[in-house]
Order: C-alpha cells, then structure tokens, then sequence
C-alpha cells in the first residue's frame, strides 16, 4: 500500500480576475443602439401611413449598419417595419399587420 498524504492538490493561478455574476452586466448596448432606440420610439408615435425621415448626415456609422442593427431589434421586439433610403434620407415606417 502506498503511504497516505495530507497534500492538497496545487492549483494554477488564475489567468483573469472575478467578480460576483449578479454584478455582470447583461444585455447588449451596441455602437447603433441610441439611433435604433430614437427610431424605435419615433415609431410607436408615427400615425398609420407615415414615415420617418431620418437624416443620414445624422448616422455615425454607413445606412447600411444601421439599417441592420435597426432589422436585429424589429426582429427581437417582434415588430413589422419596412425601410427605405436615397442619397439624403432613411426612411422608415411601420408596416401593416
């Protein structure tokens, strides 16, 4: 029989830092997400068959991010909305259900 020893396993020392997980913040804030969050609201005050006209001087990023960032959170919040764009504008309006 092999002899009985009182040694705890050695362990590596941790690469990363930890913190409490009720303090990880959840939810993603994306680089789109103030101009996606004003669309969203403009939106639920436009009337039926209106549009927004927003400005894409006004966007910090291309139409195009945008306009998917604006498609990801239509999709989560299980809306319906239709977009539009020409040289100067984003249009975007709500679509029938």
């Amino acid at each position: 029989m092999c002899p009985r020893t009182n040694k705890l396993p050695v362990q590596a020392a941790m690469n990363f830092k930890t913190m409490p997980q009720l303090e990880v913040p959840q939810g993603r804030k994306g680089k789109h997400n103030l101009i996606v969050t004003q669309i969203l609201s403009d939106l639920d005050q436009t009337p039926v068959g209106a549009a927004l006209k927003v400005p894409l001087a006004l966007l910090d990023e291309s139409k195009a991010k945008v306009r998917s960032a604006l498609n990801r959170a239509v999709h989560k919040a299980g809306r319906s909305v239709a977009t539009a764009s020409d040289d100067e504008f984003l249009y975007v309006w709500n679509e029938s259900k």
